[in-house]
């Protein structure tokens, strides 16, 4: 199985102006990434609509299959392109922090809902999913998708591994000075749990939040396989099925686990 070519877009900075101006910026960076071998373009937490908007998340947010939904099927299809994006979800009279994806073919492969929402302000515009492990296939790889927060949590990593997971999908809207995240535990969390993950940050400043970039992806060895910086960028690279099978192989954390002396973590 060949690896899969993936393309981080670190961008762009600031909250944006529209939904269309997203929907823009997102066409452009499809391009770049379709034009540089890409199979999966990956964008931040919150994307569509930006992060700092507050109590506009209400009026911003729009069912799964809304219109914001059809316009990045469309990019996805025009370019031969599998696309995951943030978004504020509306369900009803709930509004959730959501993550979804969409094939090469425009289809819709999975829509995620963040479980660990974080902080006062989230918490006081997002409801959390109730979903931790939804998963989707793409090229014979098994993708996962998290939310930002719940990354940093061991066990939502470590379910994920378990249910075969093998590249986990993590857009984010993390804030300086909390840049130990993408440059310690996420490398961390890809080799206890040996897969690998696709962190995608939000850049700039928008109103009281310095977003501190550093998206990456962490290999299951250990390894940061490709890093942007603190500004706007588009990273490309590659999770190699091959370098994971010899991975776990070598690093045997899941099949030396010993789950029946760990009832007390529930």
């Amino acid at each position: 199985m060949k690896p899969l070519r993936i393309a981080l877009y670190q961008g762009p900075g600031g909250v944006p102006s529209s939904t269309a101006d997203s929907l823009a910026a997102l066409a452009a960076a499809a391009r770049r990434a379709a034009d540089g071998g890409a199979r999966l373009l990956l964008t931040n937490e919150l994307y569509l609509s930006g992060y700092a908007v507050g109590s506009r998340f209400g009026e911003l947010a729009e069912p799964a299959d809304g219109p914001g939904a059809e316009a990045v099927s469309r990019i996805a299809a025009e370019h031969d392109l599998a696309i995951g994006y943030g978004y504020p979800e509306r369900d009803g009279d709930t509004v959730f922090n959501s993550f979804q994806l969409f094939g090469p073919d425009g289809s819709r492969l999975a829509n995620y809902r963040k479980a660990h929402v974080f902080g006062d302000y989230e918490n006081a515009h997002f409801t959390p999913g109730r979903e931790l492990v939804v998963q989707a296939d793409l090229d014979g790889v098994r993708l996962g998708l998290l939310i930002c927060y719940d990354v940093e949590f061991p066990e939502a990593v470590r379910a994920h591994a378990l249910a075969g997971t093998q590249l986990l999908l993590v857009p984010t809207a993390l804030v300086r000075p909390f840049e130990i995240v993408p440059q310690t535990i996420v490398p961390a969390r890809a080799w206890e749990s040996q897969l690998y993950i696709a962190y995608v940050n939000r850049c700039g400043v928008e109103g009281e939040f310095p977003f501190a970039g550093l998206s990456c992806l962490a290999a299951p060895d250990g390894t940061v396989r490709a890093r942007a910086g603190a500004g706007e960028d588009l990273v490309l690279a590659e999770a190699d099925p091959a370098l994971l099978a010899s991975s776990r192989a070598l690093n045997t954390y899941l099949s030396d686990r010993r789950p029946e002396l760990y009832g007390a973590l529930r």
